[in-house]
């Protein structure tokens, strides 16, 4: 489902979402779009697990860009363990977990145990 702006800042606030978005800077040798599991709710990222399973760090400031300008949202990559910015011009909206148990089973049964390898190529499927 292609997801606006600002419903997926929305969404973000208290869920996590799967997303698959056109590359802002296209990389050689890589697919144009990137797939990402993403949240920007800070319940679940300040939690204990967030920050010992996400290894989460809470910013130091402000963004140093302008959003809502730059067509972006920053978000935490729950993979790439940081803060991504996601080039809202064209944003697929996969799937989403509520930001609560029912993300840390998905998290403990399908993300925890992939491989480095895996992880790549989820991000570049």
């Amino acid at each position: 489902m292609i997801v606006q702006r600002a419903a997926l800042n929305s969404i973000l606030q208290n869920n996590v979402a799967d997303i698959r978005f056109v590359r802002r800077d296209p990389k050689p040798g890589f697919p144009p779009t990137r797939r990402m599991i993403c949240t920007k709710s800070y319940e679940l990222l300040s939690s204990t697990n967030g920050r010992l399973s996400l290894n989460y760090i809470p910013p130091k400031g402000p963004p140093q860009l302008n959003e809502v300008a730059e067509n972006l949202i920053v978000v935490w990559d729950i993979l790439m363990q940081s803060f991504r910015n996601i080039s809202m011009n064209d944003v697929n909206l996969i799937e989403q977990w509520p930001a609560d148990e029912e993300f840390w089973t998905y998290f403990n049964e399908s993300i925890y145990p992939m491989s480095k390898e895996q992880k790549f190529t989820f991000m570049n499927s």
